[in-house]
């Protein structure tokens, strides 16, 4: 679908989504306006009645034009509720399309995206827009071709009754207009900057929750609620000030009417006085200048409408307008398999923004199943050098190279599911843990996660939890400890049997102990299989087949555990402080 249509007009890229439901929607819209027309008999039959009641007719008389109103008024009620029914259904089915694109298109934003909107203003732009464009699309676009419907019916029959008086009901026209044009651009601005002020609300809130541990381990409290009290305060005075500029709208179109109003009032009230009208017509004349001036009484509340939908549409579509960072094929030819041999080739990766590179010419050939450990200081490259194999970052073209294939052609959604990352800060849902481990594959047998859960040494702790794989683990993983997520985490990536396994710092919240039991485990199931994984511990890197030394992004050292012991580098100076602090603990 092109979204490329209108974008100097927010509404207009409503359409390719509105245009699917036009077949429901001109029925609907039919009926309402049928309703109008309906409405318009009313007086019609209204103004016979009248005038056989003032000529003298016999009481036989008035039965016809009393069962034409009654027919009128029943068909426009059958109209009104299956028209209003019709188009708000298309409101919300316009509204549950665009949830699920923007839903859709959420998962394949990079991290860039991410800094670029925070999670809460993504919840309001998701939820808050998408509910306005629903009442617009329900709502204000009936709304605006009904009145328009209303104004041209009861204009024709004013003119057919008296037309040089219904000429008169133009004058105040466009000044209504200009008022009408003139204010809904400042609706469309406050509407703005009401909707932005919700998203920082929001933000506010949902960082706060997320935070909430650490505010109140730092006593924080007192400054968080006057920093919420702050930004509640900046959203209310934007609301008030959209409140002002409605509530003129509201208070000057029905002003305008009233003008007009007088106007019929005066000179038809003369005609009638003068003999030229009959008092029929001229109650029906009237009747018909409030279905005319109706649409400016609703002006005021339509323009809002308009104007915060049309906001709404322009806030929704920067969301869908950012185009995916990392890009690939989208599927290829067959099922992706890799027998695991790894080449980086002058591997370097630069962060937008900043001066140095976090990687900068790494050149290494990993065969299949090896073990690769990754070891350097804070800041030199590590985790950075695992996201590029999953393209959580986007190498330099024919820098890595999976089986002899540079990794941008391979299909990104099986290169993800052949190359598995178990980051480095452990994210579990609100689920049940059997789900949490079994994430890519609910329906997997039972006996599968529990294997999953040996090998990660966590069996143990689920068999004692009273639901064992049932067991609730909370948002985030928040009834468990900081080594059970990491362990949960890491059962969830070993559990797909990966060609490719990448551990990201996975046991930095694990004793020693625990530690060797999982990699005892994991290397008798990762046999023949590559694994590459990240440590600051030398007790980790040692189980390696070969250490990978990162010093500013580049290859500091490079071999076994006893080679870099024997070249006494910073490997064998770690390996040295580590030794001495267990000596230490133990003594």
């Amino acid at each position: 679908m092109s979204d490329t249509l209108g974008r100097g007009t927010p509404l207009r890229r409503l359409l390719p989504y509105h245009s699917r439901y036009k077949l429901p929607f001109w029925g609907g819209m039919g009926l309402l306006v049928a309703a109008r027309a309906f409405e318009a008999g009313v007086p019609w039959f209204l103004k016979t009645g009248i005038d056989s009641v003032a000529a003298g007719a016999s009481r036989t008389d008035l039965l016809w034009p009393c069962l034409g109103i009654a027919a009128c008024v029943l068909a426009r009620y059958v109209s009104i509720v299956f028209g209003r029914l019709a188009i708000r259904r298309i409101g919300v089915a316009v509204a549950y399309d665009l949830r699920k694109r923007v839903y859709a298109h959420l998962q394949l934003q990079g991290s860039g995206f991410f800094a670029r909107f925070p999670t809460g203003d993504l919840m309001a732009r998701a939820i808050n827009d998408i509910n306005l464009i629903r009442q617009l699309i329900g709502g204000g676009l009936r709304t605006l071709i009904v009145i328009a419907g209303a104004a041209v019916i009861g204009f024709t029959c004013m003119f057919l009754l008296a037309p040089g008086l219904a000429l008169l009901l133009l004058i105040p026209l466009p000044v209504i207009a200009w008022t009408g044009w003139r204010m809904s651009r400042v609706v469309f601005a406050r509407s703005r900057a009401v909707q932005e002020g919700f998203s920082t609300l929001s933000e506010q809130v949902q960082e706060n929750l997320n935070g909430i541990r650490t505010v109140q381990a730092l006593v924080q409290e007192e400054r968080e609620i006057e920093r919420f009290d702050a930004i509640n305060g900046d959203y209310a005075e934007r609301f008030y000030r959209l409140s002002a500029v409605n509530s003129q709208l509201a208070a000057v179109m029905p002003w305008l009417g009233a003008f007009a109003t007088a106007i019929i009032l005066g000179v038809g009230g003369t005609l009638v006085l003068d003999g030229h009208m009959t008092i029929g017509t001229f109650t029906a004349f009237f009747t018909y200048v409030a279905m005319v001036l109706w649409p400016a009484r609703q002006a005021g509340q339509l323009v809002t409408l308009w104007q915060q939908g049309a906001s709404g549409t322009e806030r929704l579509f920067e969301l869908l307008d950012a185009e995916p960072e990392i890009q690939g094929p989208a599927a290829g030819l067959g099922p992706l398999r890799l027998d695991g041999r790894v080449r980086l080739d002058a591997l370097g990766y630069r962060y937008p923004g900043t001066a140095a590179a976090s990687l900068d010419g790494v050149t290494i050939e990993i065969s299949a199943g090896e073990t690769i450990a990754v070891l350097g200081r804070v800041g030199t490259g590590k985790s950075t050098l695992l996201k590029l194999f999953v393209r959580l970052l986007d190498p330099p073209p024919g820098t890595l190279l999976l089986d002899g294939a540079d990794v941008r052609e391979l299909p990104l959604g099986e290169l993800r599911e052949r190359v598995v990352l178990v980051p480095q800060d452990p994210f579990l849902f609100g689920d049940t843990l059997r789900n949490n481990v079994s994430y890519d594959a609910p329906a997997r047998p039972a006996e599968r996660v529990w294997e999953a859960l040996t090998e990660a040494a966590l069996r143990p702790t689920v068999e004692s939890m009273p639901d064992r794989l049932g067991t609730v683990v909370g948002e985030r993983g928040v009834t468990l400890s900081g080594g059970q997520k990491q362990r949960s985490t890491l059962a969830r990536g070993i559990i797909q049997a990966p060609d490719i396994l990448l551990l990201d710092d996975c046991f930095s919240s694990v004793d020693t102990e625990t530690e060797e039991e999982i990699l005892d485990a994991l290397f008798a199931a990762r046999a023949g299989r590559t694994t590459l994984l990240v440590s600051h511990r030398v007790s980790t890197a040692r189980h390696a087949d070969r250490i990978l030394v990162l010093d500013d992004g580049r290859i500091a050292e490079l071999g076994t555990h006893a080679e870099l012991l024997a070249a006494g580098g910073w490997y064998a100076a770690l390996e040295a402080r580590q030794r001495q602090r267990r000596e230490a603990s133990h003594g």
